[in-house]
Order: structure tokens, then C-alpha cells, then sequence
């Protein structure tokens, strides 16, 4: 009678999505991890560019603040403010490498072009695993809302949608390119 109802396939959708989730903390935290390297190098070729490096810390320290567990997939708000805080420390990181852009020394930089590589690869992987998570949850909450799978997943294993990524605010408009 369970598996007819979608117990075991629930369950195992809900590890998918516990295991995405997981992914795309990973990944967030090897960036993290990279930016005290990436800002302590560039402070050592662009000093004058302080604004910048302080917008890239405050942003790191904004994200490591943060409370992070597979619960906030289930909270929109935390789930909301975790977004806009990888949104804010990206954008910070963008910046940063316009700036760099000004600095041929530190461009040719053995340990700069080492931290750019892999912060450019743990970026990659960010969007691979965000993507993995966005799959999951959308057959997930499929699930969860379809019948008769959804009496299973409210009445046998208390189960909720899962909060999933958006767009970044102005990302539908493409960026204009002067030369």
C-alpha cells in the first residue's frame, strides 16, 4: 500500500534534495574559503582599491554569519536572505575582477592566476551543483503536490515543498558591452 502511494520514492527524492543541497553548500564554502587568498594578493598590487576589497570582505563576512542547514529549504525567508547574501559576495567578487583588469603586475601574477583558476572553476561547479538542486527540488515538489503521492507526503512523512533558486534581480536583461 505505501509504495503505492509514493512513500520510498518520496523518501528518496527527499535525500536527493538533501544530498543537492549539500553540493551547493559545499561549493559556496570552497569560495569562501578562496577569497582571503584572492583579496590578501590583490591588497599587495592595488592598495588605492579599498572600497572594493572592502566590499568583497563584508560580503564574505556577511555569508559566514549566516546559519546554514538543510532546514533553510524549507524556510522562504532564510532560504530568500541566503540568495541575496551569495548574490551580494558574487557581485562583490565581479567587481573585483574589473579591477583587477587595471593591473597588469598583478594580472601576471603566478599566485594571482592560481586563485583566479580555481575560483573561476569553484564558480563553474556553483552553477553545476545549483542546477543538480533546482532538478531535485523540482521533482520533489512535484511529488509532494501530486496526487496521490502528496497524502503520503503530508499525512505519513510530514512533508513541505522545498524553497528553490531564482534569478538574480536584473538578471533577465543583458548587460550592456561599450567599448
Amino acid at each position: 500500500m505505501l509504495t503505492g502511494c509514493g512513500y520510498n520514492s518520496l523518501q528518496a527524492m527527499d535525500e536527493q534534495v538533501n544530498a543537492a543541497w549539500s553540493e551547493v553548500q559545499n561549493q559556496y564554502q570552497r569560495r569562501f574559503d578562496l577569497i582571503p587568498n584572492l583579496v590578501e594578493t590583490v591588497k599587495g598590487f592595488a592598495t588605492q582599491e579599498r572600497e572594493v576589497l572592502t566590499q568583497v570582505v563584508e560580503a564574505r563576512s556577511k555569508v559566514g554569519q549566516m546559519k546554514i542547514s538543510p532546514e533553510i529549504t524549507q524556510d522562504p525567508e532564510a532560504f530568500r536572505k541566503f540568495e541575496e547574501a551569495q548574490g551580494q559576495l558574487s557581485g562583490a567578487l565581479s567587481r573585483l575582477m574589473v579591477v583587477v583588469e587595471r593591473y597588469p603586475d598583478l594580472k601576471s601574477s603566478e599566485n594571482f592566476l592560481t586563485l583566479q583558476a580555481q575560483l573561476e572553476g569553484t564558480e563553474n561547479r556553483i552553477t553545476v551543483a545549483r542546477r543538480d538542486y533546482i532538478q531535485a527540488v523540482r521533482d520533489y515538489n512535484t511529488s509532494v503536490r501530486s496526487f496521490p503521492t502528496n497524502l503520503t507526503a503530508k499525512y505519513l512523512l510530514d512533508l513541505k515543498v522545498r524553497e528553490n533558486f531564482s534569478a538574480q534581480q536584473g538578471a533577465q536583461e543583458a548587460p550592456k558591452v561599450q567599448f
